[in-house]
């Protein structure tokens, strides 16, 4: 395969899941009521949480920003391929890749830290009660927040000027329904053995950093829970972490069988399969999670609802 230099004039084809005609419409329908959920969904909760005085605490500021973050992050790739599926048109432009990954990458990285910051929270909710007060001050919390998105997105800025560097083959075919950075530099026909390092360096250490945080904030949370006495004071400690622990888990678990269905099966196919679970299902499913086992949060609601009335 020949390179082509001019990248400016490059079209990429997003493949998608399926080339049956027949099978359109399903999907378009299935991704249309997933996007309009997650964004309700979300919308939902951090208008909740603004509206109601009660909600005004370090774990729910922390949510909110979660909820606005799984907005634009499942905004960066369901309504592109919305388009392309309406339309009957599959290219997206060189820019146009370049963007949607540059944002796809901050959005998803700032999810990670956000869970991670949430399991601080949490950690320093049950192991150092008496102290939470003055330990998440509106200060801090305002810097860890705003330390997430620096991070993220000099984290993207640096992956997507990786990509730049790259000079791009005659198959411009990605297997998948957005720019996945991981497809995009498949396609490259250029010697990338140092762009390689830094990219996969970079990705391991902000994907592992985030989990180290999540993992010994909840060694330390458990370690605490089995040191109450009580079944009572147990369950309760639980249930303030709950929530949490079922959108860390979920998230986790997904983006972890994306990399590993890739690897056993080889097959771009099923990674595109995959990764609507955590790029589509899982900022879905947050709204839920949260109102479901959150009696804060479904007390609100129903204020809110009731006084809509």
């Amino acid at each position: 395969m020949e390179p082509r230099n001019n990248t400016r004039l490059l079209e990429f084809v997003l493949l998608g899941f399926s080339q049956d005609p027949d099978l359109q419409p399903v999907i378009y329908g299935l991704f249309l009521s997933m996007y309009l959920i997650t964004v309700a969904g979300n919308m939902l909760i951090i208008l909740v949480i603004i509206s109601d005085a009660n909600l005004h605490t370090p774990m729910y500021f922390f949510l909110s920003n979660l909820s606005f973050v799984d907005i634009c992050f499942t905004s960066t790739t369901v309504p592109k391929m919305l388009v392309n599926i309406q339309t009957k048109r599959k290219t997206i432009q060189y820019a146009d890749c370049i963007t949607q990954m540059y944002f796809f990458l901050i959005f998803v990285e700032l999810d990670n830290f956000l869970l991670a910051v949430m399991a601080y929270d949490r950690y320093v909710a049950i192991c150092h009660p008496l102290h939470y007060t003055s330990i998440m001050s509106r200060r801090l919390c305002g810097f860890l927040v705003l330390l997430s998105w620096i991070v993220s997105i000099l984290h993207a800025l640096l992956q997507s000027m990786m990509v730049l560097q790259l000079s791009f083959c005659t198959d411009l075919e990605i297997p998948h329904f957005f720019c996945e950075l991981n497809q995009v530099a498949q396609l490259n026909c250029s010697e990338t053995f140092l762009n390689d390092v830094v990219m996969y360096f970079a990705l391991v250490l902000l994907a592992t950093v985030p989990l180290s945080g999540i993992l010994y904030s909840y060694s330390k949370i458990v370690s605490s829970i089995r040191a109450i006495s009580t079944a009572q004071g147990k369950y309760k400690a639980f249930s303030t972490c709950a929530s949490h622990l079922s959108v860390v888990s979920l998230f986790c678990c997904t983006g972890l069988g994306v990399y590993l269905s890739s690897a056993a099966s080889h097959s771009s196919q099923a990674s595109a399969t995959a990764s609507v679970m955590y790029t589509v299902v899982t900022p879905m499913l947050n709204p839920f999670i949260y109102s479901l086992r959150n009696k804060d949060v479904k007390r609100a609601l129903k204020r809110l609802l009731v006084g809509k009335l």
